[in-house]
């Protein structure tokens, strides 16, 4: 009881910090011109028996350019499995800044503005470097992001985020590897090892061609927390509808 406590304080104690979300994805580089989107994101975490955090998103996205993908988002999140409310706005842009295959490294950029209906938040605005690169039938991604709230009551700071994923391409409608994410506190000032935020695990991919240039895209993992303030298990999903 009194290690439950102690957790719960901790978790008080950084709340200043966003730590990364349980319906959170990992972002690629890549852009598709003229492609259209509506995307649907689903998570849910748990630490011991304390609370139960869940969040569900619903974006409607285009390739506006060859280089800009942008996409708008309604967010919804819920608590101890009440009724989930509306939480917040987002609009994402993601560009991609080399062709794919060009150099060893795709790189792209990242901008999400978002607007919490808690207005004493502010505006949330995170922005960071994609970066994709490719060996044999493996891909690997990794990203990172930095966080921060312009005009909140209360700030801290700029946040360094980052996410991971590891995909071994089997076939287009199954493929497997690892994701992972996690978030140091300000990145200037990290927090103590023991309150920052970390977690892994195993993930599926895939693809499912439809027909007339339409698509049903996936992705789920279960992630295992890493780290002493980290949700203890979390299951994302995310499935887009491309056409």
């Amino acid at each position: 009881m009194k290690e439950k406590i102690a957790i719960a304080s901790m978790m008080m104690a950084i709340s200043s910090a966003t730590i990364a979300g349980p319906a959170d994805y990992v972002s690629t580089p890549g852009v598709e011109y003229g492609e259209k989107e509506i995307d649907f994101k689903l998570g849910t975490g748990r630490k011991g028996d304390l609370a139960r955090e869940s969040a569900t998103s619903i974006g409607i996205g285009y390739g506006a350019k060859e280089w800009w993908f942008t996409e708008l988002y309604v967010k919804y999140k819920s608590d101890n499995f009440e009724r989930a409310k509306y939480d917040a706005l987002e609009w994402e842009n993601k560009f991609q800044l080399t062709e794919q295959g060009q150099y060893p490294v795709d790189l792209g950029l990242l901008v999400e503005i978002e607007r919490p209906t808690d207005r004493t938040e502010g505006w949330e605005v995170k922005w960071g470097p994609l970066l994709q690169t490719e060996f044999g039938k493996w891909q690997l991604n990794g990203n990172l992001l930095f966080e921060r709230n312009y005009h909140a009551v209360a700030s801290s700071g700029t946040l360094l985020q980052y996410q991971w994923q590891a995909k071994y391409r089997l076939e287009q409608a199954l493929e497997f590897g690892m994701q992972g994410f996690g978030e140091y506190g300000q990145w200037n000032d990290w927090l103590p090892s023991n309150q920052r935020d970390h977690k892994l695990g195993p993930a599926i991919f895939g693809k499912l061609p439809i027909g007339d240039k339409q698509a049903i895209k996936y992705n789920a993992a279960w992630l295992l927390g890493a780290s002493q303030v980290a949700h203890d298990h979390t299951l994302r999903l995310q499935v887009e509808y491309e056409f």
